[in-house]
């Protein structure tokens, strides 16, 4: 359960709120489920009580106090996840109870606790009401009572069986995540007919003209790029002290600046400045000779995140995690501005699930950060994919790679007890493997056509590859996939360019993530073809390649044994590699 405090001057303003419509329309019934002494007016069910009334017996010790109070109205919401079921009523006033004992508002046997009520409207949750002054006309001790509060709810979560949400109380998981839109936001979004709010869109756009800048300069350069007005806050000594980052706006009053800090925790002055000086592999914007090529950096990209996913197999450090999530949110941005239309939401919403597994105040490995966003910055130079490189193959091998590391970063948040970063990254690797669908599918099924054409020695020969280099578990399993045939067809096409199977099988598969994988079979065909550079099954053929498969076609004797999958259209048959090499 989520829960969060306030203080305020107004009892009655603060009934009028939690008894009336809601900001939205969003209160349905509201009434009450708890009090102080069971005997609260209630202007929900009561038609005779009303809010006055309710006003007046709140105050009654702020009123005999006869000092004034700044802020004598401590107001708590607690709130259950969207996925647990709707308690009742009475299981709400016991936790209301046990809430105000724990914060400190009235304590278990203690007569002379603060007055309180509790509110339920419609949705899954109940706002608490108090005044702070106690029946003996001293005020509430409060200091810690968030602390004391989660913990308390931590104990009814396990004992109500609800989502246990005890991760995301602590405070480094709350200075990590996002930074959330505040309800005018919102509806300011909701009047102009925009999907997000400025803070959320301001957020993206930082961060992709951040990701792979080499220095403040190109990071300053991008943000005119993107229309986004930036302003460095200085000291008075002249020292730079942050940024603050606005939209342009045709609205009354001007832009709407946000501070880094109102956006995420890394978007800071100190933050940025960090990850320019770990510095890049590669600083130019391309290597020589991979100018305009959008494929050699995606097999690139996809190398680098099969390290990084490496570097976390075996009890890393957190802060060797906080710099894999970091570069990977980064690869993600960029991959949202230079991807096909068909997987650029779906990336995108990658990135965004990514930012609530984020690590706070624990200091990044520059190894890994340096890494990562040379990669980044790698794609974004190298252009979008278009027809000069077709995208296909190269996307599906870095989209793979990118949804095994996702996994591994659950893996690392469950076996540290972090449910709601565990669940953000099975988020983003559902939206990648969306993504990676639609990329894999045409060269999966040329590959898959050519290799149930292969002859029975060729199959023969690749099965016993497979079960000599792989656990006989994993090697089984491969075998009865449907997509044995495509990695059958890329074994043959590299053992006829002069590798050895086995090897090629052992070195693809070596520590990496692949018991999780939907397709083993499919994640080997990537890494094979990208290690051994194999051209893209999907350009176009020519016609003596079209003669030659059709004349494979009819000597065919045997096709690996694996279950058909579902028939897909399907381009020209590609060539077998004895065409292409005898061109």
């Amino acid at each position: 359960m989520i829960t969060t405090a306030r203080s305020g001057r107004n009892t009655l303003k603060a009934l009028e709120y939690l008894y009336g419509p809601g900001r939205r329309n969003e209160h349905t019934d509201p009434h009450l489920v708890a009090s102080w002494d069971g005997f609260a007016p209630d202007p929900g069910r009561d038609g005779e009580a009303t809010l006055a009334q309710l006003r007046d017996a709140l105050d009654l010790h702020v009123v005999r106090y006869g000092r004034p109070i700044k802020q004598h109205v401590y107001h708590r919401m607690v709130r259950a996840d969207p996925t647990d079921r709707n308690l009742t009523d009475q299981e709400w006033a016991d936790i209301a109870r046990r809430t105000v004992a724990a914060a400190g508002i009235a304590p278990d046997g203690d007569p002379d606790g603060c007055r309180w009520v509790a509110v339920h409207h419609g949705d899954n949750h109940i706002h608490i009401l108090a005044t702070v002054v106690r029946a003996d006309l001293t005020q509430a001790r409060l200091r810690g009572d968030q602390y004391r509060a989660e913990a308390e709810l931590t104990t009814i979560e396990r004992g109500y069986g609800l989502k246990d949400l005890s991760d995301t109380r602590t405070p480094a998981y709350r200075a990590a995540i996002p930074k959330r839109a505040k309800s005018g936001e919102l509806r300011k979004a909701q009047r102009l007919g925009r999907e997000d709010s400025e803070r959320e869109r301001l957020r993206i756009g930082v961060r992709r003209a951040l990701a792979g800048a080499a220095d403040q300069e190109e990071f300053l350069a991008r943000l005119a790029l993107a229309r986004i007005q930036v302003e460095i806050r200085r000291l008075p000594s002249g020292d730079a002290q942050g940024y603050k980052f606005a939209l342009p706006t045709r609205e009354p009053g001007g832009p709407v600046w946000f501070s880094g800090s109102q956006l995420a925790a890394d978007l800071t002055l100190p933050k940025i400045r960090e990850r320019f000086t770990t510095g890049l592999d590669h600083p130019n914007p391309t290597r020589p000779g991979d100018q305009a090529n959008p494929a050699t950096a995606r097999y690139r990209t996809s190398t680098t995140t099969d390290h990084a996913a490496a570097t976390l197999d075996d009890q890393p450090l957190p802060g060797q995690v906080a710099a894999v999530v970091a570069g990977t949110i980064e690869v993600l941005d960029t991959l949202a501005l230079t991807s096909p239309t068909l997987s650029r939401r779906e990336i995108n919403q990658a990135a965004r699930a990514l930012e609530y597994t984020a690590i706070a105040r624990t200091r990044a490995a520059r190894t890994e950060v340096r890494a990562m966003r040379s990669a980044a910055r790698e794609l974004l130079y190298a252009g979008p994919a278009g027809s000069q490189a077709p995208d296909g193959t190269a996307a599906a091998t870095m989209l793979a790679s990118l949804v095994l590391l996702a996994i591994v970063i659950a893996k690392w948040h469950t076996a540290q007890g972090h449910q709601r970063q565990a669940e953000a990254a099975h988020t983003a690797a559902a939206h990648l493997r969306t993504a990676y669908g639609r990329h894999a599918a045409r060269p999966l099924a040329l590959l898959d056509t050519q290799g149930r054409q292969l002859p029975t020695p060729d199959c023969d020969r690749h099965e016993t590859a497979v079960r000599q280099a792989l656990p006989a578990d994993q090697a089984a399993r491969i075998l009865a996939e449907a997509d044995w045939a495509a990695l059958a067809a890329t074994l043959t096409e590299a053992e006829q360019a002069g590798h050895d199977p086995a090897t090629l099988l052992t070195h693809a598969a070596g520590r990496r993530e692949l018991a999780t994988a939907d397709s083993p079979a499919a994640v080997l065909t990537w890494r094979i073809r990208r290690n051994t550079r194999l051209p893209d099954p999907t350009r176009p053929l020519t016609a003596e390649e079209q003669r030659a498969n059709a004349a494979l076609a009819r000597t065919t004797t045997h096709r690996p044994t694996t279950p058909a999958p579902t028939p897909a259209p399907t381009p020209a048959l590609p060539a077998p590699e004895q065409a292409r090499r005898a061109r």
